[in-house]
């Protein structure tokens, strides 16, 4: 299982993401610094697929990731339309 996570100040506060990569399978979770508990993010929105792509093209620079796991996530980010989320059968 890959495991990819970053954080984002919002107005609720400091707000954490985690990707998991398990069976070609990508789960999205998420929570807030004062609650303990992780929620699943369903349907996942476009920008987090950009989010977690701009980690991971991070990383592939460092050569810490693979190039075929961006192309990956490219190819869910093209599905999107304005205002759309992709079916979840294909992640």
């Amino acid at each position: 299982m890959e495991s990819h996570e970053w954080r984002e100040r919002t107005d609720e506060g400091l707000r954490y993401f985690r990707a998991n990569y398990q069976g070609g399978r990508w789960t999205f979770l998420t929570t807030l610094k004062t609650d303990p508990d992780w929620e699943i993010v369903h349907p996942v929105p476009v920008e987090l697929w950009r989010e977690l792509r701009d980690i991971l093209w991070r990383k592939y620079q460092r050569k810490r990731g693979t190039w075929g796991i961006i192309e990956a996530i490219d190819k869910i980010i093209s599905q999107f339309h304005p205002g759309e989320t992709p079916d979840e059968e294909e992640d």
